[in-house]
């Protein structure tokens, strides 16, 4: 399988950066995709809304349904899965896209930015797999694809920003138990991560880091069409914490230039990556 046509892709937080780049990815090859984020209007600081998503995906060749969802709220994500299902006729791919950062030791990560990250993270990547469950188990090679990391557990990946790496092990931790639980379903459950720093509108609010230092959102778009047109009943193909360049690698590509900004450019190795 080479190709998400007719595929019904529902992805959370997906108005804009990563998440939109993998819709419309996806839209290209006349998917349809469900936006199920919070901004449904235009945000001061920040790019992109469901709707502005939706046309884009439409005018990529895609068939778009933007939902106003809350993450967080158990009641709205069950309607969202539930009027994605009958606007499609089914869902057949997961995006765990939502997630919140705050990269600040223990002294500064209040309860609150620990409660949030924590909540929008690993609690709302288990909420929406949960909703998702009974759609994916009727769905056509079912998948779902979790954006977190490989489980590194060297003391550097929590000593400066012990609420957040939690948070993002939780949500891979998720698909580790999950690849095994949704296994007899024929449901593939993977992360992926980029090799590299990504530029993206939440990557500006992060610190002082330059486009010549990332790459573009398209190589982790590219890495989930790979995953996601794999045979989900494949036992090789669920379980696996996933990066970028070594997807496309596998499938021969090896021109990464193509997703820098700067080719010349020293890119920054994104974390949790020994």
């Amino acid at each position: 399988m080479s190709s998400l046509e007719n595929k019904t892709v529902f992805i959370t937080g997906g108005s804009r950066g990563i998440g939109l780049a993998i819709a419309l990815r996806a839209a290209r090859d006349g998917a349809n995709i469900v936006i199920a984020a919070k901004t449904d209007a235009p945000h001061p600081t920040l790019p992109g809304t469901i709707h502005s998503a939706v046309e884009e995906i439409e005018a990529a060749g895609g068939r778009g349904l933007g939902i106003k969802m809350d993450i967080r709220d158990e009641d709205k994500v069950d309607s969202a899965f539930k009027q994605a299902a009958d606007h499609f006729g089914g869902i057949d791919i997961l995006i765990n896209n939502a997630s919140a950062i705050y990269l600040a030791g223990t002294e500064k990560a209040s309860m609150k930015r620990f409660d949030l990250m924590h909540q929008v993270n690993v609690r709302g990547t288990y909420l929406a797999c949960q909703k998702a469950y009974p759609y994916l188990k009727a769905g056509n090679n079912p998948h779902i694809l979790t954006l977190s990391p490989p489980l590194n557990m060297k003391s550097k990946w929590f000593k400066d920003h012990v609420a957040y790496t939690i948070s993002k092990y939780g949500m891979s931790m998720c698909m580790l138990g999950m690849a095994e639980e949704f296994k007899a379903d024929g449901i593939a459950c993977n992360a992926l991560w980029p090799q590299t720093l990504i530029y993206t509108a939440a990557m500006k609010m992060v610190g002082d880091i330059k486009p010549e230092s990332c790459r573009k959102e398209a190589i982790v778009a590219d890495a989930a069409h790979v995953i996601l047109t794999h045979d989900a009943s494949d036992a090789a193909n669920t379980g696996n914490f996933y990066i970028d360049e070594d997807v496309l690698k596998g499938e021969g590509i090896t021109d990464l230039d193509q997703y820098a900004y700067d080719p010349k450019g020293t890119i920054i190795k994104d974390l949790y990556l020994d």
